[in-house]
């Protein structure tokens, strides 16, 4: 898959498995068929791209980039839908969306978050209703993540910081549940568990992943073993 002119910076797949979307720092967001290996779509975003997520109606890819700018690509108009910035050059590092498509979480590189309600026709996002501004951290926030569909009794919004922190909030009303700390150096990527107990992080110059409980929020078990930067994990 090479037509990208700079790095890779978010890739994920459809649910059918047909298709690949990736963003890259050479400012688009690509679709791939992954029967030909060729790229079907090209979007421009005239920034570099860091993040991108399919939206859970598999119609709609959000990006984020380099200059602030958040962009819905409706892809079966074939285009942008819907753009905004939370605030003026300051970049996007992660987007999230709710497992039933009714919110989307952006983090930046101030160590804020922006959450919005995600409004929608009968079957696209029509806009976003501004519902909280959440300051998580004193440093960039390098991935957020919303817990999954059967993560019970309550709703988790993960944000893992260059501060060497992962702070874990209720979705109701975003009051700090616990936070996690450990690693020494900048966290680069957490995921949930399915049933959301347990948190996975991977942190980049102290080379080790870690398991969390969320129960207690403790570290159970350090995977080490890399001699160098880990920065993703799934």
């Amino acid at each position: 898959y090479d037509s990208h002119t700079s790095n890779v910076m978010a890739v994920g797949f459809h649910c059918d498995g047909n298709w690949m979307y990736s963003g890259s720092e050479d400012g688009t967001v690509r679709i791939w068929d992954l029967r030909t290996a060729t790229c079907q779509r090209e979007y421009e975003s005239r920034a570099a791209v860091n993040t991108v997520v399919l939206h859970p109606n598999q119609k709609e890819l959000i990006s984020g980039d380099q200059n602030g700018n958040i962009r819905v690509w409706d892809l079966a108009a074939n285009s942008c839908s819907c753009e905004l910035v939370p605030e003026v050059d300051t970049a996007i590092r992660s987007l999230t969306v709710m497992w039933d498509g009714s919110m989307v979480v952006a983090a930046n590189n101030r160590g804020t978050c922006y959450v919005w309600r995600l409004l929608k026709g009968t079957q696209t996002i029509t806009s976003f209703e501004p519902l909280h501004k959440l300051q998580a951290h004193d440093g960039y926030i390098l991935k957020c993540l919303l817990s999954p569909e059967f993560c019970d009794p309550n709703r988790y919004l993960a944000t893992a910081s260059s501060d060497h922190t992962v702070k874990i909030w209720n979705v109701d009303g975003f009051k700090l549940e616990k936070t996690l700390v450990g690693h020494q150096r900048w966290v680069w990527d957490c995921v949930f568990s399915v049933d959301g107990a347990y948190l996975i992080t991977a942190a980049s110059s102290d080379t080790t992943a870690r398991l969390w409980t969320m129960s207690t929020g403790e570290a159970i078990r350090v995977y080490q073993g890399h001699h160098k930067a880990t920065v993703c994990c799934a």
